[in-house]
């Protein structure tokens, strides 16, 4: 591997920061975005049971938005209870907001990795171009020196895009992830003021 990387020259390094960084956003994602934890199937259930047997409380508020982003999206709803249909919506609407933010976290870096990668491999091709012509201008045509510029060149064009593909795959995938499960905690959030509103049983 070492012995790439000396073939590749200095320019290889922009890449390998990156492909640390890709790696490091997309095992952390793939932790976090997960359905259960995100939007637990069993919630709202559990939600409906509690509030029919012992209504709304601190305690249940608390534990309920420490439970998951849905959770946090249903304490800020029952925060206001008692207050118009319209209250509660707004409640809900903003904590849902902030729950698709965090979501969509490090998304936007995962997906500028994807964008650049490829043209950090084109400036290691350039720095190799550049170190064929110089070596031939400087000392006649070396082969050495020849080979080095070339070995950057296509080392850096490859590795580019062996960052790029798969931080761009699962950049998609993330995003795809995260519109579904923003659609499946606004639809469970319109259950519960249902629920609450007397509109659904």
């Amino acid at each position: 591997m070492f012995t790439i990387v000396e073939a590749a020259g200095w320019p290889i390094w922009f890449l390998i920061l990156a492909s640390v960084i890709a790696v490091g956003l997309i095992v952390e994602r793939l932790r976090y975005l997960r359905s259960n934890r995100i939007a637990p199937a069993t919630l709202l259930d559990e939600v409906v049971k509690e509030l029919k047997q012992r209504g709304v409380s601190d305690s249940m508020l608390t534990k309920l938005a420490a439970n998951s982003p849905l959770g946090s999206i249903f304490a800020a709803g029952l925060r206001n209870i008692k207050s118009p249909p319209e209250v509660m919506k707004e409640s809900i609407e903003e904590a849902g907001r902030a729950a698709a933010h965090n979501l969509e976290r490090f998304l936007t870096t995962l997906g500028t990795i994807a964008s650049i990668s490829p043209l950090l491999g084109l400036f290691g091709t350039l720095v190799g171009m550049i170190e064929i012509f110089g070596s031939q201008n400087a000392g006649g045509n070396s082969p050495a020196a020849l080979a080095h510029g070339i070995s950057v060149a296509l080392y850096n064009t490859a590795f580019g895009l062996i960052v790029a593909v798969p931080s761009m795959i699962f950049y998609r995938h993330f995003r795809s992830q995260v519109d579904s499960l923003t659609i499946e905690m606004e639809q469970q959030a319109i259950k519960l003021m249902g629920v609450v509103h007397g509109q659904r049983k």
